[in-house]
């Protein structure tokens, strides 16, 4: 296919004026590799290294593992689609830029890099919050939290009556271990619960949860650090409980479902694997 006419297609379904982003103000050490689109709006080709795109590989966050394993393949003319166009690490204070090696080899190579982050955490079938609520079995997705333009976590039904069974289910679907802060009543308020996919674990979002009477909100990053602890002392003043499940794990669902999104426009997809930070936890 086309790069141009995948891209443009990519702009339809994901990208609305009412949407933006600020990644590319804190990628200034790779900014040459960077698309002058890219600078300007923090969304959409990131590197633009192929006139032609035969393959898409999906991936959480563009680690040194995921791009080797792509380059490892030894083809050309394909392309990365991540959510994040930059590298999570709790462990090193946050986010970390690319490889700078790896993407001079990916320009080589005709590796072109795309990215949706709040496109993809956006209200809908392949968004990250929407696509974790799935996967725990809950009905009635209803959106909320602005984030950037964005509707980006949700409420939904569940058949699961306690906190702890909710656990034990959010522990198989994960597939590691997860994290439980119960700050209040085992028993789920309403058969309701709130999913905020990644670092969702912000007082804004306990905010909304506490107006709507909920006691239980899944997500990814829930270790108590500087950023984290005012939500945490809100949730135990409200007695709302949270469930974590790394930030690399809650968001894997998504850029697995997209590979089924570029199927169906006749491209070959596989989502590469990479490491959940049990840190986040």
């Amino acid at each position: 296919m086309r790069a141009a006419r995948l891209y443009a297609q990519l702009e339809r379904d994901f990208i609305t004026p009412a949407l933006s982003d600020e990644w590319a103000k804190h990628m200034t050490p790779i900014a040459e590799f960077l698309t002058e689109n890219y600078k300007k709006r923090s969304m959409g080709l990131v590197c633009d290294n192929s006139p032609e795109i035969r393959r898409v590989y999906t991936a959480v966050f563009p680690s040194n593992d995921v791009m080797q394993s792509i380059l490892d393949k030894g083809e050309k003319e394909v392309m990365l689609f991540v959510h994040h166009p930059s590298v999570w690490d709790i462990t090193l204070g946050g986010f970390q830029q690319m490889d700078r090696s790896l993407l001079e080899k990916f320009k080589e190579c005709e590796i072109s890099v795309y990215n949706l982050h709040v496109p993809l955490d956006n209200y809908g079938s392949y968004s990250t919050s929407v696509t974790l609520a799935k996967a725990m079995g809950l009905t009635e997705l209803r959106p909320f939290l602005e984030y950037y333009g964005s509707l980006a976590a949700v409420f939904g039904n569940t058949e699961s009556t306690t906190v702890q069974e909710m656990s034990e289910r959010f522990t198989a679907v994960i597939g590691h271990g997860t994290s439980l802060y119960q700050y209040g009543t085992d028993r789920i308020k309403n058969g309701i619960v709130a999913v905020a996919a990644g670092g969702g674990n912000i007082v804004e979002v306990h905010e909304e949860i506490a107006r709507e009477g909920i006691n239980l909100l899944i997500t990814g990053i829930t270790v108590k650090n500087p950023f984290t602890m005012k939500a945490h002392d809100f949730a135990k003043e409200k007695r709302i409980n949270i469930l974590g499940g790394t930030h690399y794990t809650t968001e894997k669902p998504a850029c697995q479902a997209m590979c089924n999104y570029f199927r169906k426009l006749g491209l070959p997809s596989e989502f590469i694997a990479g490491t959940p930070g049990l840190e986040d936890l």
